[in-house]
C-alpha cells in the first residue's frame, strides 16, 4: 500500500532565529519512499542536513523574522500489515545485551528510572514471564492507567508525573511504558512518526504526529503502542531517541509563537 505523509507548521519569530528540524522520515524508511520528501521553508531559507547521535535525519537553518512556514510531503510504500507480534520473544540478560542498547536502560529527561517507579515496576510486573509477555503487561497497565485527554497535554510532563496524574497524550503513555520497561531491565526507546487511521475507525481529533516505543527482545527491536493498544497498520518512523526530548519536531533557539499546525497521513492509490 502507499501512504501519503506530511505536515505544515507555521511560526512567527520576532528576530532571525536558529532552528533545528526533525521533519524528515527516518533513514530506515528511505528504501520505501516512492515520492521524495520535499521540505520547504517559506520564505526560502537554506537548510543544512545532518544525522544526530541516534541516526535521525535532521536539518538546521536560520529563519528570518516574521511568519515562517515549514512544509514537507512525501509518499511512502508500506507492507500493509499490522505491527509484528512475537509472543515468544525472550528477554536478554543485561550482561549479554549489545553495547548500543545499554543507553536505553538509563534514566533520561522524561523517563525517571532512578525514581520510585523502579520499585513500582518490580512490585507490579516482577512475577510476569520475562520477555514479550512482560512488556505487554506493562502496556496493558499503562493503557488502562492513563486517560487520553488533549486538553491536559503539556510538554514537560515526566513518566512519574504521568503515573501520578493518570492523564495525558500519546507521549505520556509512551514515557511511562518506556520507564517501566527500563526499570525491568528491558531496553526501550522512544519513537515518533506518522500513524493514520488505516484499518481502524477514524477518531474525531485533528491529525497529529504519534508516539510509540520499541523494546529490545530476542535480539531485535519491536514496536509497542500503549496508547492505541492494538497492532496498527502504517507506522511511518521519523525519529528515535531516549525520550521526546531527543526527537522534537522543531527546536527553536529564541522566542517564537506557533500559529498553525497540520499533519496528514492517509492511504493513496498506486502512483
Amino acid at each position: 500500500m502507499l501512504i501519503r505523509v506530511g505536515s505544515e507548521i507555521v511560526f512567527t519569530y520576532p528576530a532571525p532565529t536558529p532552528v533545528v528540524l526533525m521533519l524528515y522520515m527516518h533513514p530506515v524508511r528511505s528504501p520505501t519512499i516512492r515520492r521524495l520528501e520535499n521540505l520547504q521553508v517559506q520564505p526560502p531559507t537554506p537548510v543544512q542536513e545532518y544525522f544526530d547521535a541516534f541516526g535521525n535525519r535532521c536539518g538546521r537553518t536560520v529563519v528570518p523574522s516574521g511568519r515562517v512556514v515549514f512544509r514537507n510531503d512525501a509518499v511512502v510504500e508500506d507492507c500493509g500489515l499490522p505491527d509484528l507480534q512475537v509472543p515468544t520473544a525472550h528477554q536478554i540478560p543485561v550482561q549479554h545485551l549489545p553495547y548500543d542498547t545499554l543507553r536505553f536502560l538509563l534514566a533520561s529527561r522524561y523517563c525517571e528510572v532512578d525514581s520510585e517507579l523502579t520499585s513500582i515496576a518490580w512490585q507490579m510486573f516482577g512475577s510476569t514471564p520475562p520477555g514479550w509477555q512482560r512488556v505487554q503487561a506493562v502496556c496493558d497497565f499503562v493503557h488502562g492507567h492513563i486517560r487520553f485527554d488533549y486538553q491536559l497535554a503539556r510538554p514537560n510532563r515526566t513518566a512519574l508525573e504521568a503515573y501520578r496524574e493518570r492523564a495525558g497524550v500519546c507521549r505520556d503513555f509512551t514515557h511511562l511504558a518506556i520507564t517501566l520497561c527500563r526499570c525491568l531491565n528491558i531496553p526501550a526507546r522512544y519513537c515518533t512518526g506518522y500513524l493514520g487511521d488505516i484499518g481502524v475507525p477514524a477518531v474525531p481529533y485533528p491529525m497529529d504526529f504519534s508516539a510509540w516505543f520499541e523494546a529490545y527482545l530476542g535480539g531485535q527491536w519491536y514496536a509497542f503502542d500503549p496508547r492505541n493498544h492494538i497492532p496498527r497498520i502504517g507506522r511511518v518512523l521519523m525519529a528515535r531517541g531516549r525520550d521526546a526530548a531527543d526527537v522534537a519536531i522543531t527546536t527553536t533557539f529564541g522566542p517564537n509563537q506557533l500559529q498553525t499546525f497540520e499533519v496528514w497521513t492517509y492511504e493513496v492509490p498506486t502512483i
